[in-house]
């Protein structure tokens, strides 16, 4: 029954997100940040195991209640445990959050608004993207799409089919909030901003390599498995390289810039910092047409998670 509450928890919250989607800025994150800012200025005294004291803190602010809610659900009735499940993981994935703004550059740029499609990135990114050039927009949208997807969507489902179900889902998504929400005022020796980053690297590790092997399974498989041997390695954060150099490589198309004060400037995680000078991967420079290979390969890995969570499911049932 476990596994079969599982799968229909993940396609009834998809279904929800698909019709209704959540917005960024609900309450379940408006409290995440809230809590975030009072546990950082309680417990920031510069020492780095406060930095850790105040992660662990929040953590458990949010994951603790749920599991205790969950199994509460579960011992009155398996059927709460799913509506339990479902809404933690509405709360939590956000299928459609890059959505609104994908698709929004997507057709700026088919109308030839650059301009736009700047504005609409400086505003999804969080930073200023208006000394983009024309050919570093669909590198950008391309990144953060897939950046996002993981972060939203697979990352919150790699936790959720973990034996802790909703609070594996709510570890991870507090997890990734904290990186975004410390690193905002992230200074040189900031404990809180490096913690937190170092702590989401890790329980991202695992969901990014799954990611990756979906990637070339339902794209270019060689060119998937050699961009991720061959240049991973090129990012500062080789969690976005092996996620970027894989579905750069299953789609046919070079991601990754070579790092320059400008691109820098612009906070984005993808650049390409340590690669430069060296070789380019394979593939063909990011255009437009690409923006739609990505929604495919994107639909694609998740229509591959579902089914191989369904064909457990039966597995299950069937024994």
């Amino acid at each position: 029954s476990g596994i079969f509450m599982i799968f229909f928890s993940i396609l009834c919250a998809l279904l929800i997100d698909h019709f209704r989607p959540m917005r960024n800025g609900n309450l379940f994150f408006r409290s995440m940040r809230a809590v975030a800012t009072h546990v950082r200025n309680w417990c920031d005294t510069g020492l780095i195991h406060h930095a850790r004291m105040g992660w662990a803190t929040v953590v458990a602010f949010f994951v603790f209640p749920v599991l205790a809610i969950y199994w509460i659900c579960l011992s009155i009735h398996p059927f709460f445990g799913l509506l339990w499940n479902i809404l933690i993981l509405y709360l939590c994935m956000g299928f459609r959050h890059y959505n609104h703004y994908f698709t929004a550059i997507q057709m700026a740029l088919l109308n030839g608004e650059n301009s736009q499609a700047r504005n609409l990135l400086s505003e999804w990114c969080g930073c200023r993207m208006e000394e983009a050039e024309d050919g570093e927009i669909t590198h950008l949208v391309i990144e953060k799409s897939l950046v996002t997807v993981l972060k939203d969507v697979f990352g919150v489902i790699f936790w959720f089919v973990l034996p802790f179900g909703p609070a594996g889902a709510v570890f991870y998504r507090v997890s990734a909030c904290l990186q975004t929400y410390w690193q905002e005022k992230k200074e040189k020796g900031d404990d809180f901003g490096m913690f937190a980053e170092k702590m989401f690297y890790w329980i991202n590790w695992l969901p990014v390599r799954l990611a990756a092997v979906s990637f070339a399974m339902v794209g270019n498989f060689e060119n998937a498995i050699y961009g991720w041997k061959n240049f991973s390695g090129y990012w500062k954060n080789r969690n976005v390289g092996v996620l970027l150099a894989s579905a750069g490589g299953a789609m046919g198309v070079r991601l990754g810039m070579v790092a320059n004060e400008k691109n820098v400037s612009h906070g984005v995680l993808s650049v390409n910092v340590s690669g430069a000078g060296q070789d380019l991967p394979p593939g063909e420079e990011p255009a437009i047409r690409f923006l739609q290979s990505t929604l495919g390969l994107i639909w694609r890995t998740l229509l591959l998670w579902l089914i191989v969570l369904f064909l457990f499911t039966m597995a299950f049932y069937l024994a």
